[in-house]
């Protein structure tokens, strides 16, 4: 009797606990159909990086293999034969012009000035005489105390007299041009070489001439070759290149950087000032030459160097990231956010490439979602999370201001 009314108060309780393992289980399982069904109906969108497309002022340049040469580069040569004498330089160092750089022996060609000059003075006494034999005839003459033929004779003397005075000058200026030939001077101001020939050799036109080289590197000239399609183009872009429209239309001057021995660029850029008049057939292309300054003699003349030269300048130009642009066989294209979300896949005509950008020639307008970043996972047509490009990406995106490439 006991024993069972201990049954009947033990089945409430196992009743209650019954349902709340199932009230549990049925929350569990609500919360699992809702989280799935949520899942289900808004899956997560892919994660990407946009940008607006921008517009700037482009500088278009080509490069090409250049010489640099002095401006002035002067041969110093023996014009007199003799023995040299004094070397009045050091080697490598700057002169002026005008500057003695060597002295060939003087003493033959001071000898020769001092007989040039006694010749002058004994055509000079000559024609004194001469002249004073005439002031002398004449007045006899008038008096007929002389003839005709003494006066003719006195004349031509004295006109003999002085056309020896005015030979012998010219033989003692010759003399002396010899003499200030024995006095080497620098031509120009500029860097000397080291000399050609030593102390007590023989030197002149018959033996050793060259005596050292001086070179004007102050500014310095660079020589380049460019194809005749570059000229093309660049003559349609306006670029001038050394010459002056006739018709007085602006034109662009065509300014040109070169690089140093170890890859870094020359601070200083110079102009084209010359283009050949006609085309190498051999090779097609033609020459060009631009100036550079070079205070500080960084370039050397003879060295070669590579010459990066202006040959467009394009206003307004749309231009996107290399890294955006994708290639495939159909060509290439770049993916557009469009306000809804989705992504656009859009072809684009490429132009030139500068720095780490592309100019798009027509495919994408300025103000549009450029995605640059997480491209490689989206297709046409999906939905996406667009998010801001962090400041470190957007900095190597093209500006609304002229960018040097």
């Amino acid at each position: 009797m006991l024993s069972h009314r201990k049954n009947n108060s033990v089945r409430p309780h196992r009743r209650r606990n019954i349902m709340i393992i199932i009230g549990i289980v049925l929350a569990v399982a609500l919360g699992l159909w809702l989280l799935l069904r949520r899942d289900r109906h808004e899956p997560s969108l892919p994660v990407v990086e946009v940008a607006p497309v921008g517009v700037e002022e482009v500088d278009l340049y080509s490069e090409y293999v250049g010489r640099i040469r002095a401006q002035q580069f002067v041969e110093v040569r023996a014009r007199v034969e003799g023995y040299l004498q004094r070397i009045a330089f050091e080697e490598g160092s700057f002169v002026q012009k005008g500057q003695t750089l060597f002295i060939i022996d003087p003493n033959v060609y001071r000898a020769r000035a001092e007989k040039a000059r006694a010749q002058l003075n004994k055509a000079r006494a000559a024609a004194n005489k001469a002249e004073r034999d005439l002031n002398r005839i004449r007045p006899l003459y008038e008096q007929n105390a002389a003839s005709r033929s003494d006066l003719d004779n006195a004349e031509a003397a004295l006109e003999t007299a002085r056309a020896e005075v005015m030979v012998a000058e010219a033989d003692l200026t010759q003399a002396m041009v010899t003499l200030g030939y024995t006095t080497v001077q620098s031509p120009i101001s500029g860097y000397i070489s080291q000399r050609s020939a030593d102390i007590g050799t023989l030197v002149g036109p018959s033996a050793t001439s060259l005596l050292a080289t001086v070179v004007k590197s102050d500014t310095v000239l660079v020589d380049f070759s460019m194809t005749a399609l570059d000229y093309l183009k660049s003559k349609n872009r306006n670029v001038s290149f050394g010459r002056t429209d006739s018709a007085g239309s602006p034109r662009i001057e065509s300014y040109v950087t070169v690089t140093l021995a170890d890859g870094s660029e020359y601070p200083l850029r110079g102009l084209v000032d010359f283009a050949s008049p006609q085309v190498d057939p051999a090779t097609g292309t033609f020459q060009l030459r631009a100036e550079m300054p070079n205070p500080e003699h960084v370039l050397l003349p003879g060295e070669f160097t590579r010459v990066k030269v202006l040959i467009d300048v394009v206003s307004d130009a749309v231009t996107v990231p290399r890294r955006a642009v994708e290639i495939e066989r159909g060509g290439a294209y770049v993916y557009i956010v469009r306000p809804d979300s989705t992504v656009e896949r859009r072809y684009i005509e490429q132009g030139p490439e500068y720095g780490n950008n592309v100019i798009v020639e027509r495919g994408v307008a300025p103000g549009e979602n450029l995605v640059i970043e997480g491209y490689h996972k989206l297709h046409h047509g999906m939905k996406v999370r667009p998010v801001e490009a962090p400041v470190d990406s957007v900095s190597a995106l093209p500006v609304s201001h002229p960018a040097a490439v």
